[in-house]
């Protein structure tokens, strides 16, 4: 799993989106970025952002480090603002934390570590069917002149089915792995020319027998019971199932590699 790290002092806010993430001190002496679990996007959003970044960080990508925060309920008790003291009460418990860049700047339309880093990362956000990484929010960040990714929640949109027991449905995997992905609102669009070296460049780093060292960095208490899959173990074997049929395909890449 994770490292799991107390909370030690909420610093402040970050008012970007509807989540409030905020920026936390740690006892391990980190600053981190904490993306709450009682924020309106629920766990299964903690779950993607802990998959994508570690299969970001297999593909040779690089993507900050992530930590489960353990946050108590003193933390909340001198906070005056009414609306994150509510946020922190219904936090309670294990959040994600990622390790704060501090100088780090938003992607500017360069990527500094050139083309081919580019490709990667757009072929993780097809294979993880990333829809949040257009202009309006490119989730990249430049810092000490390398490329970054982060906010990785938005990916694997399968999962949020499953409470209505879609998880149940012959072929469920099958479905996802076939999926074809849209580029079109891609931040980095222009770099498709090199997807099909991406693609072959994956293919060395990563296989289907990554994928349960994976999940297990995931902590059982955000893995949340749901019809065919009742314990975290049987959800981690489900997410392994969704990706290995995915990684097992190609119908998913955009039409330049197929």
């Amino acid at each position: 799993m994770i490292p799991t790290v107390p909370v030690t002092r909420y610093v402040t806010p970050l008012r970007e989106g509807g989540s409030l993430p905020g920026i936390v001190e740690a006892a391990d002496l980190g600053t981190y970025v904490c993306k709450f679990r009682g924020a309106g996007q629920g766990l299964r959003v903690l779950v993607a952002e802990t998959i994508v970044a570690e299969l970001a960080r297999r593909i040779g990508l690089r993507t900050p480090r992530l930590v489960a925060l353990e946050l108590g309920a003193e933390i909340a008790r001198y906070e005056a603002d009414e609306e994150v003291q509510d946020l922190l009460r219904a936090s309670i418990g294990l959040n994600l934390g990622v390790d704060f860049l501090p100088g780090s700047f938003g992607y500017d339309g360069e990527v500094p570590t050139g083309p081919d880093v580019a490709a990667r990362v757009l072929w993780l956000d097809a294979f993880c069917a990333n829809v949040d990484r257009s202009w309006r929010n490119p989730n990249l960040l430049v810092w000490h002149g390398d490329l970054w990714v982060i906010d990785h929640g938005a990916s694997l949109y399968f999962h949020h089915a499953w409470p209505g027991g879609s998880l149940t449905k012959e072929g469920a995997a099958a479905r996802f792995a076939a999926q074809p992905w849209d580029l079109t609102d891609h931040v980095l669009e222009r770099y498709a020319g090199g997807l099909p070296a991406a693609d072959a460049e994956v293919r060395e780093r990563l296989s289907a027998d990554d994928l349960p060292e994976v999940l297990s960095l995931v902590p059982d208490e955000w893995l949340e019971p749901v019809p065919g899959a009742e314990t975290p173990d049987a959800v981690r074997a489900s997410y392994v199932e969704f990706l290995t049929a995915r990684l097992a395909t190609r119908q998913w890449l955009p039409e330049v590699v197929a």
